[in-house]
Order: structure tokens, then sequence, then C-alpha cells
């Protein structure tokens, strides 16, 4: 008999646009080409000038770039000018789903030790507040993240 997930129960997220998830130390923020192709258009750019301006090179992949900043490597597309007091996703509505499925990354959900962990390490205020989010919520949103494809493209 398989044992429920310790978070059988879900979990309380809520997001604070404090942008802690968005920045830190230098990091990767993958995405597929259809995301690729989503964000360029979004922006008005071609791909070419969309990878030059807005990525870096990171192994096999690409990565979305960053800029070192007094709060550490924020995403190129992290606003902290638009809304005082708050960090936003300047691409929002075709943001990678890296960022789409944040807290309920694979990692952040093995162990409560390791949810405990991320809370603290990033730290996220939003995870262990707010609505409560159901487990088959979080499982499918999980799974989606743990399925994407391999940035190696």
């Amino acid at each position: 008999m398989q044992r429920p997930e310790w978070y059988a129960d879900g979990l309380a997220f809520s997001c604070t646009q404090c942008g802690n998830c968005c920045t830190g130390p230098e990091g990767a923020v993958w995405f597929s080409l259809e995301e690729e192709t989503a964000m360029a258009r979004h922006l008005g750019l071609e791909i070419e000038e969309f990878r030059r301006r807005c990525t870096k090179k990171l192994g096999r992949g690409r990565s979305l770039a960053e800029r070192v900043t007094e709060h550490g490597h924020d995403c190129v597309f992290l606003d902290r000018e638009r809304i005082p007091g708050k960090a936003v996703c300047s691409i929002y509505e075709v943001r990678p789903l890296q960022c789409r499925t944040w807290p309920w990354w694979p990692e952040n959900l093995g162990s409560r030790r390791a949810w405990e962990a991320t809370k603290k390490r990033v730290p996220c205020p939003g995870m262990g507040t707010g609505r409560p989010h159901a487990y088959q919520e979080i499982r499918v949103v999980r799974d989606r993240q743990a399925a994407s494809p391999d940035p190696a493209w």
C-alpha cells in the first residue's frame, strides 16, 4: 500500500509579489521552443533578437538572462518599478512553465523538510500562507513540471 504524500491535506500558498523566487544566486530559468516563441512575440521581437537580448547559453540549453541588482541575480523580466514595493513579472501572461509552477516543483515537495528548507532559503513569504491548495491541484502542477521537456534543444 502506497503512503499518502506528506501534503495530502493540501498546502497554503499565496504569491506576495516579493520577487524572491525570481532573484538570488545565479540560476537558470528553462523554457521550451513554444515558450520562447510566445515570449518573443509578446515582446515584439524576432527569435534571434529575443535570444540575444533576453537569454543566455547554459550548457546544452538556454535560460532567461539575469541582471545583477542589490537583491541578487534578478530575472531579466523582474520589474521592481511598476508597482511600488512589489516585484512583478513583466511577461506574466507568457512566463515559462518553470515560473508558472512555483512553488509546486517536485524538489520542493519531496518532503516537509524540503518544503520548509525552500521556504527559508528563497525565502518565500507566500509558502504556508494564503489560500489552501488541494492535494490534487498541487499534484497536477507538480507532475506537469516534472514532465517538462529537456531544455537542451
